[in-house]
């Protein structure tokens, strides 16, 4: 049997496509579930129509970029990506003061857990589905060298749970997360009932894995997936955006987002409306 890569990434990217980077080539591209996103055309490499070959492309534009999945891994940035992205939510919420810190994944260190918006935003603005990663000791110590902790740098595992428990242990009380499955948003609404939890990377997600998500989440951004707009988008306090809808579950979630409308220079508009509202422009197919 060969020895796995010690340095290789995984990512499932646009449209849910894996991706296998090695030693900062991207090796592999998987089919995508979708074809198109209204959001995947605003990219800084923009992928108007989603294929293994445009997503590739992509990939390779953020290796070159900001040093994805490499030592040259840029970990800070300020500024938004989109309106309500779950780092623009969490960064917001660590400047306004309705978070202490936050727990997201980083590729080349796992689990982190960080308190500076700035870190918030660098790493989880540019960073989409991470599955598994591998440790990089120069992206490890730039994240600890910002003040961020990473939860387990000799192997960069991804465990939300455990992050979530260790910044308990560090003293921290309220606590934002980002999850990228059912299960994991389950189990950390069980044993850390205060914590606000954002449900990323929900395309292809089963209709009873959104019927978890929608009562385990605090906000659950819909990607592509048509059980959450089914299941999430009628029983959601508030939605933020029309395509990529982002559904606040809980009043928490909904403070969250209320906060970001606050700080935002944008023109927002707010209305009441049947949930979920899309205006027909999502991304195709749903799945």
């Amino acid at each position: 049997m060969t020895e796995p890569s010690r340095d290789e990434h995984v990512i499932e990217a646009i449209g849910k496509a894996r991706v296998v980077i090695r030693n900062g080539k991207v090796i592999s591209v998987g089919e995508p579930l979708i074809s198109e996103c209204p959001l995947a055309r605003r990219f800084g490499k923009p992928v108007p129509v989603i294929t293994p070959g445009a997503i590739g492309e992509n990939m390779e534009y953020r290796i070159r970029a900001f040093g994805m999945c490499t030592p040259d891994r840029a970990v800070e940035a300020d500024g938004d990506y989109v309106g309500f992205g779950a780092s623009e939510l969490l960064s917001c919420g660590l400047s306004s003061g309705l978070l202490d810190c936050v727990v997201i994944a980083c590729d080349g260190a796992g689990t982190v857990i960080v308190t500076r918006p700035s870190l918030v935003q660098g790493i989880g603005g540019r960073m989409s589905g991470l599955v598994r990663t591998s440790p990089i000791p120069q992206v490890i110590r730039r994240i600890q060298e910002k003040g961020g902790t990473v939860c387990d740098p000799a192997a960069a595992s991804i465990d939300q749970a455990g992050g979530v428990r260790m910044a308990r242990e560090m003293g921290y009380s309220r606590i934002g997360v980002t999850v990228a499955s059912a299960g994991d948003a389950r189990s950390v609404r069980e044993e850390y009932p205060g914590t606000l939890v954002i449900a990323v990377h929900t395309t292809g997600v089963t209709e009873e894995e959104a019927r978890i998500l929608a009562t385990s989440a605090d906000i659950i951004t819909a990607c592509a997936s048509r059980h959450v707009r089914n299941v999430a988008g009628p029983r959601a306090l508030l939605q933020a955006g029309v395509s990529i809808p982002v559904f606040a579950m809980t009043r928490a979630g909904r403070d969250l987002i209320l906060e970001k409308v606050r700080q935002a220079p944008a023109r927002v508009v707010i209305s009441n409306a049947q949930l979920p509202a899309t205006h027909g422009v999502e991304p195709q197919p749903l799945v």
